[in-house]
């Protein structure tokens, strides 16, 4: 890869598909500007988006490293960041960013920059790569042992620089440890997999639900029991009718991931990767349940006599009424959508829980589970 014009330095930026690439696309509108101040302007960065699976078939890091040193070699490029959304690692530890100075390649791990500010976060993160990578490539002499991402790491903490083996070929490695970085790259997962398309792509649980709450709407004797139900009972109807709904879909659509080896690395991903997937779901549901109180609330508003519901309950019907009926309708309601989800075929709740990098590597775990049992 080498250094295509004194003035121009040429970036791409390699990206999985979905994700990965939509980040992509929005770094390569801003960065050229971005780059250009930080490095002077006798500097321009032009910036080309590649998207493909890159990291189909491995989660292995000098794998994934080889690959890209290959793609770069194979194009006239200067340097080569990678993007993906899968939580890759390091020694046990989680990676942010692996850097080759001398092959000028960077590969960037998503979910380890959170899930709170993660636009920002991923800009700077690709912003401070290129310039490092750039300022190596125009310093050429400089020991890499000397090479940092300073204001990486500031920016970011708990990141931290991670010990390289030998033989690889990256030069500057940066991960995250610990309960804070745990946590970051959970939340980095969870807003990779995009639990908000959980709603869309629950149809028929949706419509099961909507149904089901029509109706216990119109019902005399949920009336009577959301009237005399306290605060209490309804906030444990709540939480049981989404534990319910939550369990329903993981079990049912076999989202459990289970550790493909028996040791400490293999339980801790595996638990990584169930801790993502509940979090995800729940938050899908939690969506939908809100969106089913006011759907509930709205129809309350518009159906029922004031004078009937009196004559049945025993009390008026005022705003505390309308908003007690709705919230005990939408956990009923949630108890139709669990079964309204078995409607769902295990593919359709898979594309609204996941991402598409984690689509691809739970299906290559199962057909490798699968030859093993034949």
């Amino acid at each position: 890869m080498g250094e295509s014009s004194q003035s121009v330095t040429v970036v791409a930026l390699l990206a999985d598909p979905d994700a990965p690439t939509e980040i992509a696309q929005r770094m390569a509108r801003v960065l050229p500007a971005r780059l250009a101040d930080k490095a002077g302007q006798q500097r321009r960065f032009d910036f080309e988006v590649v998207s493909e699976p890159f990291t189909a078939g491995t989660e292995d890091l000098p794998t994934l490293t080889r690959r890209i040193m290959d793609r770069g070699r194979a194009e006239n490029w200067d340097i080569v960041v990678a993007l993906t959304d899968l939580p890759l690692h390091s020694q046990g530890r989680k990676l942010v960013v692996d850097l080759s100075h001398e092959h000028g390649l960077a590969l960037l791990s998503l979910p380890s920059l959170g899930g709170l500010r993660f636009q920002r976060r991923a800009r700077r993160a690709v912003e401070e790569a290129v310039l490092s990578l750039a300022g190596a490539r125009a310093e050429a002499e400089q020991p890499p042992h000397r090479r940092s991402l300073g204001r990486f790491t500031g920016r970011l903490a708990p990141v931290h620089p991670a010990p390289i083996g030998k033989e690889e070929t990256s030069d500057l490695r940066y991960v995250v440890s610990g309960p804070r970085g745990y946590l970051r790259v959970l939340g980095g997962m969870v807003r990779a997999n995009r639990p908000w398309r959980l709603v869309p792509g629950l149809s028929k649980a949706l419509a099961a639900a909507l149904a089901t709450g029509a109706i216990a709407t119109v019902n005399s004797t949920l009336w009577s029991l959301a009237a005399s139900l306290a605060t209490p009972r309804l906030v444990i109807a709540t939480i049981g009718s989404i534990a319910l709904l939550i369990g329903w879909l993981i079990v049912d659509a076999h989202l459990w991931h289970r550790a493909s080896e028996d040791s400490p690395e293999a339980r801790k991903r595996a638990a990584l990767y169930n801790a993502s997937t509940v979090l995800t779901v729940g938050i899908g549901v939690l969506v939908c349940y809100a969106g089913l109180m006011v759907i509930n609330l709205v129809w309350a508003l518009f159906i029922l006599n004031g004078q009937v519901f009196a004559r049945m309950t025993r009390a008026p019907l005022h705003a505390t009424e309308y908003w007690t009926l709705a919230w005990f309708v939408a956990s009923v309601a949630t108890v139709g959508g669990a079964l309204g989800s078995g409607l769902e075929s295990d593919e359709a709740i898979r594309a609204a829980a996941y991402s598409k990098r984690e689509q691809e590597r739970r299906r290559m775990l199962k057909n490798d589970e699968d030859q093993l049992v034949t």
